[in-house]
């Protein structure tokens, strides 16, 4: 048994010195600034085995480590001599990192209980010059599509307010640009398809005037993705009520209420939209094909030449007022006694379509699954045969690719 305890304690103090041999290698590698990757790379090597997970002094090697590799890049940037950017804002997310790991070991209590703070004044002070810098590199991998080191600079940049090495800092009270770094963790969280990572700082970048209508966007993005339909409607009305003339939140509120058949509340937006912007065409054609879906056919119709005098370029409206023609003349076709009774009147429901779904045609005349069938009724009605040939071979051909 003793020969055992020896051979234990003779393996740990084998340990112990070559553990300190390596902490010393690394410092005097920082101290002369060569190897310092290196230096980083056996700290974390060491940090890796728990028995070591408390030993500060790793912690304190690993964050000089990193910083002296942050002094060395940043000292490049300075003197204008070339460097590599993507290095320079990792190095720096790393610095933060490790600082901050170093602070969390400094706090622990001692064995009486008791805790003090011999690094937390001097690295706090010291991070502060270059915190900036988290939100810059940031801002650099968003233009350069690297949306996952992006949120996680500007995730470090915000974090900062939480961690208690910056207490004496105050960030969360007079940081003026928090609510720009929540906006872009909003914006690299949808990105990534990460609707938690988006959410987490999503009250406060609510909170930024410049970006709220680009985040109201995001946000109802992100409730999309996460299937939470309440909140991605809820999103858009409140996007939609700060921003009545955006297209953005009008046409998706339009095609949620479209599909899912709510077409009260549907007009209700067209009505409010139409009130600040009576002349917009896009309000006016989203309001003929509500009118159109409630069967309000006449009222599409008046909607729809309302938007024609305005602007005759737009093959849909033709194709509401045609549609709604023969569906009010389908309507007196319904029974046989209406049928002879407003004959007349059918008819001419069926001349006045003609113009309509001909004009649809000669604009979107690959759109035959929608021109056609209508056009092969109106031309059976109106008795025009050689017409009525053409859209019956149409139709065949329709028929036989399908």
């Amino acid at each position: 048994m003793r020969q055992l305890f020896l051979f234990f304690a003779i393996l740990t103090s084998i340990i112990s010195f070559a553990q300190k041999k390596e902490i010393n290698q690394a410092r005097s590698d920082i101290k002369s600034r060569s190897n310092l990757e290196q230096a980083e790379s056996s700290m974390r090597n060491l940090l890796n085995d728990s028995v070591n997970r408390q030993n500060i002094k790793i912690y304190e090697t690993l964050a000089d480590a990193v910083r002296a590799q942050y002094e060395v890049a940043n000292e490049k940037l300075y003197l204008k001599e070339q460097y590599d950017t993507v290095s320079f804002f990792n190095t720096t997310y790393r610095m933060f990192l490790a600082y901050e790991s170093l602070d969390s070991i400094d706090a622990l209590p001692d064995k009486k209980g008791r805790i003090k703070l011999n690094y937390r004044k001097k690295n706090s002070v010291y991070l502060d010059k270059y915190r900036r810098n988290l939100y810059n590199g940031g801002l650099f991998f968003i233009h350069k599509k690297n949306y996952s080191s992006a949120y996680s600079l500007m995730d470090s940049y915000l974090d900062c307010a939480k961690q208690p090495l910056f207490t004496e800092n105050k960030y969360a009270n007079d940081d003026y640009i928090a609510s720009s770094a929540a906006f872009w963790t909003l914006f690299a969280g949808y990105k990534l398809n990460k609707p938690d990572s988006a959410l987490k700082y999503v009250d406060l970048a609510l909170t930024n005037k410049h970006y709220r209508s680009r985040a109201l966007q995001y946000l109802s993005e992100t409730y999309l993705i996460n299937k939470d339909t309440v909140n991605y409607v809820k999103t858009l009305h409140i996007g939609f009520t700060e921003n009545k003339k955006s297209k953005y939140f009008f046409l998706r509120l339009m095609d949620y209420y479209n599909e899912s058949n709510q077409l009260d509340s549907a007009m209700s937006i067209v009505d409010t939209a139409l009130t600040n912007d009576k002349e917009n065409i896009l309000f006016l054609f989203a309001k003929s094909n509500i009118l159109l879906n409630m069967g309000k056919y006449s009222d599409c119709i008046v909607i729809c030449d309302t938007i024609i005098n305005k602007n005759n370029k737009l093959p849909d409206v033709y194709y509401n007022a045609g549609v709604s023609y023969i569906n009010l003349a389908v309507g007196l076709e319904k029974n046989l006694t209406s049928k002879r009774k407003n004959r007349t009147q059918i008819i001419s429901y069926y001349k006045k379509s003609l113009p309509y779904m001909e004009q649809y045609k000669e604009m979107r005349p690959e759109d035959k699954e929608k021109w056609a069938p209508s056009l092969y009724n109106i031309y059976l009605k109106l008795n025009m045969g050689k017409q009525f040939d053409e859209m019956n071979a149409i139709l065949q051909d329709l028929y036989k690719n399908n």
